[in-house]
Protein backbone atom coordinates (compact mmCIF):
# COMPACT_ATOMS: atom_id res chain seq x y z
CA UNK A 1 0.00 0.00 0.00
CA UNK A 2 1.35 3.25 -1.18
CA UNK A 3 1.84 6.29 1.54
CA UNK A 4 1.81 9.11 -0.97
CA UNK A 5 2.33 9.70 -4.99
CA UNK A 6 3.57 12.49 -6.70
CA UNK A 7 1.02 14.20 -9.44
CA UNK A 8 3.84 16.63 -11.74
CA UNK A 9 1.67 19.60 -12.44
CA UNK A 10 2.14 18.85 -16.31
CA UNK A 11 -1.03 16.88 -15.76
CA UNK A 12 -2.79 19.84 -15.87
CA UNK A 13 -1.24 20.83 -19.14
CA UNK A 14 -1.79 17.64 -20.95
CA UNK A 15 -3.82 18.68 -24.05
CA UNK A 16 -5.98 15.04 -23.41
CA UNK A 17 -6.85 16.67 -19.47
CA UNK A 18 -7.17 20.16 -20.71
CA UNK A 19 -9.45 19.04 -23.99
CA UNK A 20 -10.99 15.87 -23.69
CA UNK A 21 -11.64 15.09 -19.89
CA UNK A 22 -14.92 16.53 -18.14
CA UNK A 23 -14.63 17.22 -14.56
CA UNK A 24 -15.51 13.92 -13.41
CA UNK A 25 -12.81 12.20 -15.61
CA UNK A 26 -9.91 14.39 -14.34
CA UNK A 27 -11.35 13.51 -10.49
CA UNK A 28 -11.42 10.07 -11.50
CA UNK A 29 -7.51 9.95 -13.51
CA UNK A 30 -6.20 11.77 -10.06
CA UNK A 31 -7.75 9.20 -8.32
CA UNK A 32 -6.55 6.47 -10.15
CA UNK A 33 -3.09 7.79 -9.54
CA UNK A 34 -2.92 8.66 -5.73
CA UNK A 35 -5.61 6.01 -4.14
CA UNK A 36 -4.35 3.78 -1.62
CA UNK A 37 -4.20 0.74 -3.88
CA UNK A 38 -1.47 1.92 -6.17
CA UNK A 39 1.83 0.52 -6.56
CA UNK A 40 5.28 1.31 -7.77
CA UNK A 41 4.58 -0.14 -11.13
CA UNK A 42 1.35 1.23 -11.64
CA UNK A 43 -0.86 -2.28 -11.70
CA UNK A 44 -2.98 -2.94 -8.28
CA UNK A 45 -5.88 -4.63 -7.78
CA UNK A 46 -8.98 -2.66 -6.57
CA UNK A 47 -12.41 -3.75 -6.93
CA UNK A 48 -15.38 -1.55 -8.25
CA UNK A 49 -17.02 -1.44 -4.78
CA UNK A 50 -13.80 -0.04 -3.00
CA UNK A 51 -13.77 2.75 -5.93
CA UNK A 52 -17.25 3.34 -5.62
CA UNK A 53 -17.25 3.87 -1.56
CA UNK A 54 -14.11 5.99 -1.84
CA UNK A 55 -15.14 8.56 -4.74
CA UNK A 56 -18.76 8.61 -3.17
CA UNK A 57 -19.93 7.31 -6.69
CA UNK A 58 -22.90 4.61 -7.14
CA UNK A 59 -21.27 1.57 -9.03
CA UNK A 60 -22.71 2.67 -12.25
CA UNK A 61 -20.88 5.65 -12.31
CA UNK A 62 -18.05 3.96 -11.60
CA UNK A 63 -18.34 1.52 -14.35
CA UNK A 64 -19.43 4.06 -17.08
CA UNK A 65 -15.99 5.98 -15.88
CA UNK A 66 -14.45 2.88 -16.49
CA UNK A 67 -15.43 1.89 -19.78
CA UNK A 68 -14.99 5.79 -20.75
CA UNK A 69 -11.54 5.43 -19.70
CA UNK A 70 -10.81 1.99 -21.51
CA UNK A 71 -12.68 2.43 -24.45
CA UNK A 72 -12.62 6.28 -25.25
CA UNK A 73 -9.57 7.91 -23.16
CA UNK A 74 -7.60 4.27 -23.63
CA UNK A 75 -5.60 5.28 -20.39
CA UNK A 76 -6.51 1.93 -18.73
CA UNK A 77 -6.87 -1.66 -18.81
CA UNK A 78 -8.74 -3.77 -16.03
CA UNK A 79 -8.63 -7.82 -15.65
CA UNK A 80 -12.44 -8.10 -14.03
CA UNK A 81 -10.64 -11.73 -13.10
CA UNK A 82 -7.73 -10.52 -11.35
CA UNK A 83 -9.16 -7.68 -10.67
CA UNK A 84 -5.79 -5.85 -11.44
CA UNK A 85 -6.32 -2.10 -12.96
CA UNK A 86 -3.49 -1.05 -15.16
CA UNK A 87 -2.12 2.84 -15.97
CA UNK A 88 -1.12 3.09 -19.37
CA UNK A 89 0.93 6.64 -18.46
CA UNK A 90 1.70 5.44 -14.90
CA UNK A 91 5.60 5.08 -15.82
CA UNK A 92 5.47 8.49 -17.83
CA UNK A 93 4.35 9.97 -13.57
CA UNK A 94 6.13 7.54 -11.42
CA UNK A 95 8.79 5.79 -13.29
CA UNK A 96 11.24 8.64 -14.27
CA UNK A 97 14.24 7.56 -11.73
CA UNK A 98 16.04 3.97 -11.41
CA UNK A 99 18.33 2.84 -8.34
CA UNK A 100 18.94 -0.22 -6.90
CA UNK A 101 16.23 -0.56 -4.29
CA UNK A 102 13.52 1.12 -6.91
CA UNK A 103 14.70 -1.71 -9.23
CA UNK A 104 14.02 -4.01 -6.39
CA UNK A 105 10.83 -3.13 -5.43
CA UNK A 106 9.48 -3.09 -8.88
CA UNK A 107 10.70 -6.86 -8.95
CA UNK A 108 9.31 -7.67 -7.04
CA UNK A 109 5.77 -5.98 -7.60
CA UNK A 110 6.32 -7.18 -10.85
CA UNK A 111 6.35 -11.11 -9.76
CA UNK A 112 2.70 -10.52 -7.53
CA UNK A 113 1.25 -9.71 -11.11
CA UNK A 114 -1.72 -12.39 -12.48
CA UNK A 115 -2.25 -11.32 -15.71
CA UNK A 116 0.96 -10.22 -17.43
CA UNK A 117 -0.22 -9.04 -20.68
CA UNK A 118 -1.04 -5.43 -17.99
CA UNK A 119 2.85 -5.25 -17.93
CA UNK A 120 3.49 -5.09 -21.61
CA UNK A 121 0.69 -2.55 -21.44
CA UNK A 122 2.35 0.10 -18.80
CA UNK A 123 5.58 -1.02 -19.62
CA UNK A 124 5.28 0.99 -23.78
CA UNK A 125 5.31 4.35 -21.65
CA UNK A 126 8.32 3.94 -19.33
CA UNK A 127 10.66 6.29 -20.42
CA UNK A 128 13.88 5.11 -19.05
CA UNK A 129 15.42 2.40 -20.43
CA UNK A 130 17.09 0.42 -17.32
CA UNK A 131 12.92 -0.03 -15.78
CA UNK A 132 11.35 -0.94 -19.13
CA UNK A 133 14.04 -3.48 -20.27
CA UNK A 134 12.95 -5.08 -16.56
CA UNK A 135 9.19 -5.20 -17.23
CA UNK A 136 9.57 -6.45 -20.83
CA UNK A 137 11.68 -9.14 -19.20
CA UNK A 138 9.12 -10.51 -17.28
CA UNK A 139 6.56 -10.28 -19.98
CA UNK A 140 9.34 -12.91 -22.04
CA UNK A 141 9.61 -14.92 -19.31
CA UNK A 142 6.62 -15.51 -18.83
CA UNK A 143 5.75 -16.61 -22.75
CA UNK A 144 8.57 -18.90 -22.07
CA UNK A 145 7.06 -20.55 -19.68
CA UNK A 146 3.38 -20.59 -21.40
CA UNK A 147 5.30 -21.88 -24.17
CA UNK A 148 7.17 -24.56 -22.32
CA UNK A 149 4.14 -25.45 -20.53
CA UNK A 150 2.04 -26.23 -24.00
CA UNK A 151 4.92 -28.54 -24.91
CA UNK A 152 5.19 -30.59 -22.07
CA UNK A 153 1.45 -31.20 -22.17
CA UNK A 154 1.03 -31.40 -25.74
CA UNK A 155 -1.91 -34.61 -26.45
CA UNK A 156 -1.00 -34.47 -29.92
CA UNK A 157 3.12 -35.94 -31.14
CA UNK A 158 4.41 -34.40 -34.52
CA UNK A 159 5.09 -38.03 -35.20
CA UNK A 160 1.09 -38.84 -35.32
CA UNK A 161 0.28 -35.18 -36.90
CA UNK A 162 -1.10 -37.01 -39.82
CA UNK A 163 -3.33 -39.67 -38.19
CA UNK A 164 -4.44 -37.57 -35.26
CA UNK A 165 -6.21 -34.99 -38.08
CA UNK A 166 -7.66 -37.55 -40.22
CA UNK A 167 -9.37 -38.92 -36.77
CA UNK A 168 -10.66 -35.00 -35.89
CA UNK A 169 -12.14 -34.86 -39.21
CA UNK A 170 -14.04 -37.74 -39.21
CA UNK A 171 -15.33 -37.27 -35.96
CA UNK A 172 -16.90 -34.03 -36.60
CA UNK A 173 -20.18 -33.98 -36.12
CA UNK A 174 -22.71 -32.19 -38.60
CA UNK A 175 -23.03 -29.42 -36.51
CA UNK A 176 -19.59 -28.76 -36.24
CA UNK A 177 -18.91 -29.13 -40.42
CA UNK A 178 -22.03 -26.68 -40.85
CA UNK A 179 -20.43 -24.29 -38.31
CA UNK A 180 -17.05 -24.63 -40.07
CA UNK A 181 -18.34 -24.55 -43.53
CA UNK A 182 -20.41 -21.33 -42.39
CA UNK A 183 -16.81 -19.80 -41.04
CA UNK A 184 -15.13 -20.70 -43.95
CA UNK A 185 -17.46 -18.44 -46.06
CA UNK A 186 -17.48 -15.49 -43.78
CA UNK A 187 -13.19 -16.01 -44.25
CA UNK A 188 -13.93 -15.99 -48.05
CA UNK A 189 -15.91 -13.50 -48.26
CA UNK A 190 -15.01 -10.93 -45.49
CA UNK A 191 -17.23 -8.51 -46.16
CA UNK A 192 -20.67 -10.38 -44.95
CA UNK A 193 -18.77 -10.71 -41.86
CA UNK A 194 -17.84 -6.94 -41.39
CA UNK A 195 -21.44 -5.62 -42.50
CA UNK A 196 -22.92 -8.37 -39.81
CA UNK A 197 -21.02 -5.65 -36.88
CA UNK A 198 -22.08 -2.62 -38.24
CA UNK A 199 -25.35 -3.35 -38.52
CA UNK A 200 -25.21 -5.43 -34.94
CA UNK A 201 -23.11 -2.24 -34.10
CA UNK A 202 -25.96 -0.10 -35.38
CA UNK A 203 -28.71 -1.52 -33.31
CA UNK A 204 -26.73 -1.25 -30.78
CA UNK A 205 -26.52 2.21 -30.88
CA UNK A 206 -30.43 2.61 -31.52
CA UNK A 207 -31.53 1.14 -28.62
CA UNK A 208 -28.96 3.25 -26.58
CA UNK A 209 -30.24 6.32 -27.96
CA UNK A 210 -33.16 5.60 -27.17
CA UNK A 211 -32.69 4.95 -23.53
CA UNK A 212 -30.70 8.06 -22.73
CA UNK A 213 -33.24 10.49 -24.85
CA UNK A 214 -36.28 9.07 -22.61
CA UNK A 215 -35.37 9.05 -19.04
CA UNK A 216 -34.91 5.58 -18.17
CA UNK A 217 -31.27 6.46 -17.04
CA UNK A 218 -28.05 7.67 -18.51
CA UNK A 219 -25.15 6.38 -16.19
CA UNK A 220 -27.60 2.65 -15.47
CA UNK A 221 -25.21 1.00 -17.41
CA UNK A 222 -25.65 -2.51 -16.22
CA UNK A 223 -29.62 -1.79 -17.21
CA UNK A 224 -28.44 -1.25 -20.99
CA UNK A 225 -26.11 -4.15 -21.03
CA UNK A 226 -29.08 -6.53 -19.47
CA UNK A 227 -31.17 -4.69 -22.33
CA UNK A 228 -29.00 -5.10 -24.82
CA UNK A 229 -28.28 -9.29 -24.56
CA UNK A 230 -31.80 -9.57 -25.87
CA UNK A 231 -30.16 -8.85 -28.97
CA UNK A 232 -28.48 -11.98 -29.14
CA UNK A 233 -30.05 -14.07 -26.26
CA UNK A 234 -34.09 -14.04 -27.29
CA UNK A 235 -35.78 -16.02 -30.41
CA UNK A 236 -37.43 -13.15 -31.50
CA UNK A 237 -37.07 -12.70 -35.52
CA UNK A 238 -36.70 -8.59 -35.44
CA UNK A 239 -35.07 -8.15 -31.68
CA UNK A 240 -34.18 -4.53 -32.06
CA UNK A 241 -37.80 -3.46 -33.63
CA UNK A 242 -39.28 -5.29 -30.71
CA UNK A 243 -36.56 -3.86 -28.09
CA UNK A 244 -37.65 -0.67 -28.85
CA UNK A 245 -41.53 -1.12 -29.10
CA UNK A 246 -41.28 -2.71 -25.37
CA UNK A 247 -39.20 1.16 -24.77
CA UNK A 248 -41.75 2.71 -26.37
CA UNK A 249 -44.47 0.87 -24.40
CA UNK A 250 -43.06 1.60 -21.00
CA UNK A 251 -42.84 5.38 -22.01
CA UNK A 252 -46.35 5.27 -22.80
CA UNK A 253 -46.75 3.63 -19.80
CA UNK A 254 -44.84 6.13 -17.74
CA UNK A 255 -42.66 3.25 -16.55
CA UNK A 256 -39.43 3.63 -17.11
CA UNK A 257 -37.74 0.87 -15.89
CA UNK A 258 -36.15 -2.40 -16.93
CA UNK A 259 -38.30 -4.97 -14.98
CA UNK A 260 -41.10 -3.52 -16.77
CA UNK A 261 -39.64 -3.85 -20.21
CA UNK A 262 -37.64 -7.29 -19.59
CA UNK A 263 -41.36 -8.52 -18.18
CA UNK A 264 -42.63 -7.15 -21.73
CA UNK A 265 -40.45 -8.96 -23.70
CA UNK A 266 -40.29 -11.99 -21.62
CA UNK A 267 -44.84 -11.78 -21.81
CA UNK A 268 -44.32 -12.30 -25.84
CA UNK A 269 -41.67 -14.39 -25.88
CA UNK A 270 -43.89 -16.98 -23.62
CA UNK A 271 -46.50 -16.39 -26.32
CA UNK A 272 -44.75 -17.04 -29.55
CA UNK A 273 -44.79 -13.83 -30.35
CA UNK A 274 -41.46 -13.24 -32.31
CA UNK A 275 -42.40 -11.17 -35.13
CA UNK A 276 -43.69 -7.22 -35.10
CA UNK A 277 -46.58 -8.58 -36.98
CA UNK A 278 -47.59 -11.22 -34.47
CA UNK A 279 -47.10 -8.76 -32.00
CA UNK A 280 -49.77 -6.25 -33.37
CA UNK A 281 -52.19 -9.01 -34.35
CA UNK A 282 -51.78 -10.03 -30.98
CA UNK A 283 -52.48 -6.55 -29.12
CA UNK A 284 -55.71 -6.17 -31.36
CA UNK A 285 -57.51 -9.57 -30.36
CA UNK A 286 -56.44 -8.11 -27.30
CA UNK A 287 -58.28 -4.43 -27.12
CA UNK A 288 -61.58 -4.46 -26.36
CA UNK A 289 -64.16 -3.89 -29.07
CA UNK A 290 -66.75 -1.21 -28.80
CA UNK A 291 -69.33 -2.26 -30.91
CA UNK A 292 -72.68 -0.42 -31.01
CA UNK A 293 -75.86 -1.22 -30.15
CA UNK A 294 -78.56 -1.40 -32.63
CA UNK A 295 -82.00 -0.53 -30.98
CA UNK A 296 -85.38 -1.19 -32.50
CA UNK A 297 -87.98 1.08 -32.16
CA UNK A 298 -91.12 0.00 -30.26
CA UNK A 299 -94.24 1.42 -30.63
CA UNK A 300 -95.63 2.99 -27.55
CA UNK A 301 -98.74 1.02 -25.85
CA UNK A 302 -100.29 -2.62 -26.56
CA UNK A 303 -100.05 -3.86 -29.74
CA UNK A 304 -103.04 -5.05 -31.30
CA UNK A 305 -103.22 -8.34 -33.49
CA UNK A 306 -103.92 -7.05 -37.18
CA UNK A 307 -106.30 -10.19 -37.58
CA UNK A 308 -108.45 -8.60 -34.71
CA UNK A 309 -111.82 -7.21 -35.47
CA UNK A 310 -113.80 -5.12 -32.79
CA UNK A 311 -117.11 -5.88 -33.16
CA UNK A 312 -119.34 -2.87 -30.66
CA UNK A 313 -122.59 -5.11 -30.82
CA UNK A 314 -120.58 -8.49 -29.13
CA UNK A 315 -122.74 -9.48 -26.08
CA UNK A 316 -126.14 -7.82 -26.16
CA UNK A 317 -129.34 -9.49 -27.01
CA UNK A 318 -131.27 -8.30 -30.11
Amino acid sequence: MAKFRMVRTEFWRDAMTLEEMSPEDKYFYIYLLTNPKTTQIGIFRITKKEMAFELGYSLESVQALMERFIKHHRLIRYNPKTRELAIKNWGKFNLQKGGKPVMDCIKNELKEVEDTSLISYVSEAIPKEEISHLFESFCQHDAEMKMSHQVEHDPYPHTECEEVEETHIASETKPEQEEKAVKQNADNHPGIEDQSKIQNSNDVQEIIEFWDNNGFGLSNVNAKEQLLSWLDDSSFLQPKEIVLKALAIACANNKRRLNYVVGILRNWENESLLSIEEIDSYQEDQSPVHKQKQTEAIPAGRAIPSEFVFDITAGEDG
